[in-house]
């Protein structure tokens, strides 16, 4: 990856700048929403807003790329909307306006990231197994936004969250605007159907995993900050363990271009599902015993370093030329979007149910199964960066 050949800073400053974004909804969100009074369950459908329209969205914006050719025009207009739209949040705090301002500013937003992804894939050609050196500046930018939120929360309250994240929301925006479009890879022979793509046992297979691995992910995308302010740890506190586990993340980026072809996608993915189960049994059982939680939270550099990493790869595999677009916004809707809202919205079903231990023993049961079906779909050693065998 040259520097003359690729654009790799302005690539980075936009994951930088969209992880940032993420770096203050997914730790303070739920936060802000308690702030504002409403229930768990009340808490759960809304964090799910947040990830259902991921669901609609990306494949929206991923038939207008690839039809058109153009998907840096649709990464910058999502971006712009969403600055826009999200400003909403200022102007009322009931339940059904909050609805309508969610669910406007994540279509758009959720329209950015697929898109990008593919504009990456692209600018790195025959290189994609580094995207990762790539990516991993989106966890630099999530630990600088987690770590500055939780303080400023820490000193003026929680209720200032929407004034910190607008200057972020345009940072994106300008970022958006400075990376250039790569130009579509040329591929020889004739271009597959998608649906024939999609129908292919081991794409339907993958898709699976992906989507139980990310509905394990509900309890703590919507309640793990609730549930470490309930046992008494500060913003900050809480901020810098959400952090931790995105430096393990970021630590498994700089090698992962290595792991990959070297262990291949089955093993690393089913490892990373079940390393992401025992996370989930360590939250639920120890939230007091902060070494515990610590480690806990360097699992991150699996349940999502590694995972997101094979995924990302094994989607740019299946999924080629016209199709490449839609299948970054399936891998998208699927996992973040599908997955994740069931599992926020089964989380504010059974928080004041069965508590908060209990529903991150689900999760941890739910792992299981999400480890089968990786273990019975995804191709088995890399010979090289390209090739997988089975």
């Amino acid at each position: 990856m040259s520097a003359q050949a690729l654009p790799y800073w302005r690539m980075s400053a936009f994951y930088l700048c969209f992880f940032a974004v993420l770096g203050g909804l997914a730790p303070y969100w739920s936060l802000y929403l308690d702030h504002l009074g409403f229930t768990a369950l009340q808490i759960g459908q809304l964090i799910a807003i947040l990830h259902a329209t991921k669901v609609i969205a990306p494949n929206v914006w991923g038939w207008i790329a690839d039809r058109s050719g153009r998907r840096m025009p649709v990464v910058r207009l999502g971006a712009l909307v969403a600055m826009l739209s999200f400003a909403g949040v200022l102007l009322g705090d009931g339940f059904w306006w909050l609805v309508l301002v969610i669910a406007l500013f994540s279509f758009f937003w959720n329209a950015a990231l697929p898109q990008f992804e593919a504009n990456t894939m692209n600018h790195l050609g025959h290189a994609a197994h580094r995207y990762s050196r790539v990516r991993l500046w989106g966890s630099v930018g999530f630990i600088l936004a987690v770590l500055l939120f939780g303080e400023l929360i820490d000193r003026f309250g929680v209720g200032l969250l929407p004034w910190m994240m607008l200057p972020v929301f345009a940072a994106l925006w300008l970022a958006a605007q400075l990376t250039p479009q790569a130009g579509q890879p040329v591929r020889d022979g004739l271009q597959e159907p998608i649906m024939r793509v999609i129908l292919n046992p081991a794409v339907l297979g993958l898709f699976a995993a992906c989507f139980l691995m990310q509905a394990t992910h509900g309890p703590y995308y919507a309640f793990f900050s609730i549930y470490l302010e309930n046992h008494g740890y500060s913003g900050t506190a809480i901020g810098a363990l959400w952090a931790l586990g995105v430096v393990a993340e970021i630590l498994l980026f700089l090698v992962m271009h290595r792991l990959l072809p070297a262990f291949g996608p089955r093993f690393l993915m089913t490892l990373a599902i079940m390393l992401t189960g025992l996370r989930w049994l360590l939250i639920g059982g120890l939230p007091d015993v902060l070494p515990v939680l610590v480690f806990a939270q360097t699992l991150h550099a699996a349940s999502f370093g590694v995972y997101h990493a094979v995924g990302i790869h094994m989607v740019n595999r299946y999924f080629v030329g016209r199709n490449q677009g839609r299948g970054q916004a399936l891998y998208s809707s699927i996992t973040f979007g599908a997955g994740v809202a069931v599992g926020s919205l089964a989380a504010g079903l059974l928080w004041d149910v069965i508590g908060g231990a209990g529903t991150f023993y689900l999760a941890a049961v739910l792992s299981l199964f999400a480890g089968l079906a990786a273990v019975l779909s995804l191709p088995g050693r890399t010979a090289s960066a390209g090739t997988v065998t089975t």
